[in-house]
């Protein structure tokens, strides 16, 4: 019987050991293919750059001529008004192309000159929210800005902004007709932590994982890099950005920036 027990606890104990080694070894994996990942990601980044540097100026010249003989043939009297308004159409799309241009050029252009301020993070989101109160009106969509006082972070302060409006006006064209937008700010162990709801269509898994991802949209117009820039002003200011969603619940997004020191 001393025989059994011992045999018993013997096989328990390797088994425990097993069960360690086994968890420590797919908490390993998870880790390598989560910096796998990161790798690929910056490589990914990297190409869009140099990519984006190599033919912005290429495409922008010959783009700015277009333009500017169609300027000059939509105000010419003699042209017929049927043939101005093809011209017009035709400049809102170079308008376009010009948009897509100076977004590339936004991911490949150094920031290293920019200087970090202390941006006052109620004063930057009340000025994004009223700018985009207005459009938010034409889906009868409200925007309702709940932050705290004296909260500060070390960012620039045209690209903290450029990525509220992008994240706001993304949660704009998902909600339906009357739904509202909460924005919260607020202090959180050290850092300013902005959270973003909407109760619009929400995305799923596969949705969520591609995010950032160039040319990646759930738009029928879009190109992915308005989302991919705002990953890289997260980034760049030492923050993190976190999704939380699920198709027809809404989403929710997390921003986290490290507090603002002298």
């Amino acid at each position: 019987m001393m025989d059994l027990a011992g045999s018993i606890i013997n096989f328990i104990a390797s088994q425990v050991i097993v069960l360690f080694i086994f968890y420590f070894t797919v908490e390993r994996i998870k880790k390598q293919q989560y910096y796998y990942d990161q790798m690929q990601d910056s490589e990914r980044l990297r190409s869009t750059g140099e990519l984006a540097a190599a033919v912005a100026h290429e495409i922008r010249n010959p783009l700015t001529v277009v333009r500017g003989f169609l300027q000059f043939y939509e105000g010419d009297a003699s042209v017929e008004s049927r043939m101005k308004q093809n011209f017009s159409l035709m400049i809102n799309e170079l308008d376009t192309a010009e948009h897509v241009i100076s977004q590339f050029l936004a991911i490949a252009r150094p920031h290293q000159d920019k200087e970090v301020e202390k941006v006052d993070v109620k004063e930057a989101l009340q000025s994004v929210t009223d700018l985009l109160q207005f459009y938010g009106i034409l889906h009868n969509n409200h925007i309702h800005l709940h932050a705290q006082e004296q909260l500060y972070i070390g960012a620039h302060m045209i690209e903290f902004k450029q990525l509220m409006i992008n994240l706001i006006k993304n949660a704009i064209e998902a909600s339906g007709v009357g739904d509202s937008i909460a924005v919260g700010a607020a202090r959180e162990d050290g850092h300013v932590e902005i959270q973003l709801v909407d109760s619009g269509c929400g995305m799923s898994e596969e949705a969520l994982k591609s995010l950032g991802t160039p040319f990646y949209s759930l738009k029928s117009k879009g190109t992915g890099l308005g989302m991919m820039i705002c990953f890289r002003i997260v980034e760049r200011y030492k923050g993190t950005i976190r999704f939380r969603s699920s198709e027809g619940q809404g989403t929710t997004v997390i921003i986290r920036f490290p507090l603002y020191h002298e």
